[in-house]
């Protein structure tokens, strides 16, 4: 059941055409621990400034997660990150981002972290995402996340952690980027074949794509009438992937895609209100209601070919 992340805690301040907020919780570890707790246990690894608070670590507290690994430096200031969107809610304009505390961050693992099941390195330096791995060797599935500062400037360490990694998970311009492919699939081959067991491509309000050797499944987005904020979807997104596979005793190509469509359900939660505001209210009940529908919403029956054209008027 043991799930680690290490990334960023940190507080956001962000505004969208629906209204803003000045600051709240956020940071990728945050959006993905919140979110993976509803399935599994989970450690944090990050770290924070002195003005993080108790009413920051009651949150964790209250959804079950164990920040026993989330330093904190009481002279220094969160990382704190300002963004806007516009109508266009998959793009952010970044207003201000301050490293702060996070800017010396060096992951410190317990000897409870390094036996952690399953691990996600959330979208830290590569070099330290390697070193972490190599900290958790006996961990039966390691996922990892970049982003495209990290492959304009550090490629050959990104592609160092990619290949000793079981899964990456990415959104589509990323892989692109990775890859230098502009075919979605060829670049999936290329990353795929640096040695990952599976890639998971997030593709915003399109759904998620997963990619193995000698397979392909595809879903889409859960449909959705008001999205006020995006901020950590893809954490979130990645949260409840890997959470439903930590409490899952075997990770085969079925889980995985049972897990893809948590993972959904949990991002198209974390849409529909500002930063970590819905999830922090969320039910296992309506997780599982959202699940069932999405089930009903993608499901078809198999009928035969021939049936299949008499049938067409």
């Amino acid at each position: 059941m043991s799930l680690l992340v290490v990334g960023s805690v940190a507080f956001d301040a962000v505004e969208t055409p629906f209204g803003k907020r000045e600051k709240m919780l956020g940071g990728s570890a945050t959006h993905f621990s919140l979110s993976a707790g509803f399935f599994s246990d989970v450690r944090v690894v990050g770290v924070v400034g002195g003005d993080f608070g108790a009413e920051e670590y009651s949150v964790f507290e209250r959804h079950g997660i164990d920040t026993t690994d989330l330093e904190q430096i009481e002279d220094g200031r969160t990382f704190f990150w300002q963004g806007r969107y516009d109508f266009d809610l998959n793009t952010a304009h970044t207003l201000d981002t301050q490293l702060n505390v996070f800017a010396d961050f060096q992951p410190k693992l317990s000897d409870a972290a390094q036996q952690s099941r399953l691990v996600f390195l959330g979208n830290i330096q590569p070099d330290l995402q390697l070193e972490v791995r190599a900290r958790v060797r006996g961990a039966e599935l390691v996922a990892l996340d970049t982003m495209n500062y990290w492959i304009s400037t550090v490629p050959d360490a990104v592609w160092n952690v990619v290949r000793a990694v079981d899964v990456v998970i990415i959104n589509d311009a990323e892989a692109r980027q990775l890859a230098g492919e502009p075919n979605l699939i060829k670049a999936a081959r290329k990353i795929l074949a640096a040695g990952p067991r599976a890639l998971v491509i997030k593709r915003g309000e399109y759904g998620a794509a997963l990619f193995t050797s000698n397979s392909y499944f595809a879903i889409p987005a859960y449909p959705l009438e008001s999205v006020f904020d995006p901020t950590g979807a893809g954490d979130t997104f990645a949260g409840g992937l890997m959470g439903y596979l930590a409490s899952q005793d075997s990770l085969d190509e079925a889980t995985m895609r049972r897990a893809m469509i948590f993972g959904s359900v949990m991002a198209s939660f974390n849409v529909e209100e500002f930063g970590t505001e819905r999830v922090q209210r969320l039910t296992h009940d309506e997780i599982n209601e959202r699940f069932s529908t999405f089930k009903r919403m993608t499901h078809f029956e198999e009928i035969p070919f021939e049936r299949a054209i008499r049938a067409t008027p």
